[in-house]
């Protein structure tokens, strides 16, 4: 062990913390300590570059997120330790999300994953308005596309009723994570590729797409493309600030349902047969 590890404490409205620690999860292995409008990030290595990357991602969001910074070098303790006693299990309708270690519980769909290695721990309102979806919509025979697929939690909970499931990301280290948590749970995915929609062959019967208002934007034809006719889109990650211009975009859609958690939207819409 180290003598000394560096902290990060980013200070924020607490409404936008679990999207943050989700986000930074997804770009740093390191543990991650979430508190009532402030998140922690330690490491025995420099964390300069994750507050670069959230000060990105917030100018992608038109600054709408006001987040404070202070970057510090203390003396080591067994703050990995510390983590894990901050991380708790959750119930997302038919699922039970929970790390590696607690236990699973009985009369729910279990699964397992350590929130520290990528987006989606379930935690966050888009995750788990996207899990409450999947339980209605996803009937155990589906082909099933998760695009932006973070730590997998989605693909898993759609194979976990039996479906099809398919997963990209344009992160590496996101694909990597996936492909852990999949071994984690013993489940088995058709496909995993580090990239988008775009490289997906043939139509699947739901398209999930769990990322921000922009990129839902910016990919829009490549999702409707991926979607079969009669198929099924479900949209998250949209600001309800953001809503109006995802909405514009996807109109030729049916819209079947729209959810809200917090200031974050989903969306499930259905492609129309011509």
């Amino acid at each position: 062990m180290e003598k000394h590890y560096y902290e990060l404490t980013l200070t924020m409205q607490d409404d936008f913390v679990e999207f943050i620690a989700d986000f930074i999860a997804n770009i740093a292995g390191h543990g991650i300590e979430i508190g009532k409008g402030t998140i922690i990030v330690r490491s025995e290595h420099e964390v300069a570059f994750v507050q670069e990357a959230v000060e990105s991602l917030v100018g992608t969001l038109g600054g709408s997120i006001d987040i404070e910074y202070k970057n510090e070098v203390k003396d080591n303790v067994d703050w990995i330790a510390k983590y894990q006693n901050s991380i708790e299990p959750i119930e997302a309708g038919k699922f039970y999300i929970y790390p590696s270690w607690y236990e699973a519980k009985e009369g729910k769909i279990n699964i397992k994953i350590d929130p520290a290695l990528a987006f989606g721990s379930g935690h966050h309102a888009t995750t788990f308005s996207c899990l409450d979806a999947i339980g209605t919509y996803v009937t155990g025979t589906q082909r099933i596309l998760d695009v932006g697929c973070g730590s997998g939690i989605l693909g898993l909970a759609c194979k976990k009723l039996g479906a099809t499931v398919e997963l990209c990301d344009t992160d590496p280290i996101s694909v990597d994570s996936c492909e852990e948590n999949f071994v984690l749970n013993h489940e088995e995915y058709e496909e995993l590729w580090e990239g988008s929609a775009n490289q997906a062959k043939g139509e699947y019967d739901i398209v999930i797409a769990n990322i921000i208002a922009d990129v839902l934007k910016f990919i829009v034809n490549d999702l409707k493309k991926a979607t079969k006719e009669g198929g099924l889109l479900i949209l998250s990650g949209i600001l309800d600030k953001k809503e109006s211009g995802v909405v514009e975009v996807y109109n030729d859609l049916e819209l079947l349902e729209r959810k809200q958690k917090d200031e974050w939207i989903t969306l499930v819409y259905r492609k129309i047969k011509k």
